[in-house]
């Protein structure tokens, strides 16, 4: 089988982060295959101040892709919370080969002291206005993992419902990872932490800093566990 691009970087980044990678207590490697826990651990933390969005480009010119930008796709990669919701776009093919560049990424912050519909609405108009002005053609959202924080777990539902809701009014198609999944596709393995997340981010995206903040490179990582899958997907393995 022909070597993408990304398979080459992603070889790249693993040996860049391995030395910061502590070794796993025997067994529990292939626990974390299992797992839908410790994933990329969407926070419903209170989070004060004003809505705020951050965004970032990678070098890569529009240009850089086999075919043009006609041949590419844009995902819309979220990472749900209701305090913090992480968004990124990912432009590239959906197979999985080629290049691939981070058209923007950044977060929504609704305030803590805000009634929860209004949180609400506000996250949607956000998304709304996200979708419109970059236009991506494919969303990928983080499945929801009910751990021991049950209260966690609900807001995270209750931002992944409005994200669905956003994405649906666009008439995207939306496909749904878990937290081990994309961490697998993107790291090689289910236990990444954040830091190595975001590290790797950057590698296979060619972004000059590390992404930031965490919640933002894992939408970033969302997004191109979608574009990575691609190829399984065409298949029918998956």
């Amino acid at each position: 089988m022909t070597r993408s691009r990304l398979d080459e970087l992603t070889e790249r980044a693993r040996r860049t982060i391995a030395a910061s990678t502590p070794p796993l207590p025997e067994g529990e490697a292939a626990r974390s295959a299992g797992e839908g826990s410790g994933g990329l651990e969407t926070s419903g933390r209170p989070h004060p101040g004003p809505l705020l969005l951050g965004e970032g480009t990678t070098s890569h010119p529009p240009d850089h892709f086999p075919g043009g930008e006609g041949a590419s796709a844009i995902v819309l990669g979220i990472d749900p919370g209701t305090a913090t919701t992480g968004y990124g776009l990912v432009r590239g093919t959906l197979d999985g080969d080629g290049a691939f560049e981070a058209v923007a990424y950044g977060v929504i912050e609704t305030p803590a002291g805000e009634p929860m519909p209004e949180r609400l609405l506000l996250l949607f108009q956000r998304l709304r206005e996200i979708i419109r002005e970059h236009r991506p053609t494919q969303a990928a959202v983080e499945k929801l993992f009910f751990g021991r924080n049950t209260t966690t777990a609900i807001s995270v539902g209750q931002a992944r419902g409005v994200a669905l809701v956003a994405i649906a009014e666009a008439g995207l198609p939306v496909t749904e990872y878990t937290a081990v999944e994309v961490k697998h596709a993107m790291a090689g393995f289910g236990r990444a932490d954040k830091t190595q997340m975001q590290r790797m981010m950057q590698a296979l995206l060619g972004l000059e800093t590390v992404p930031s903040p965490d919640d933002a490179a894992d939408a970033l990582a969302i997004a191109l566990c979608h574009l990575r899958l691609g190829r399984i997907r065409a298949i029918g393995l998956r």
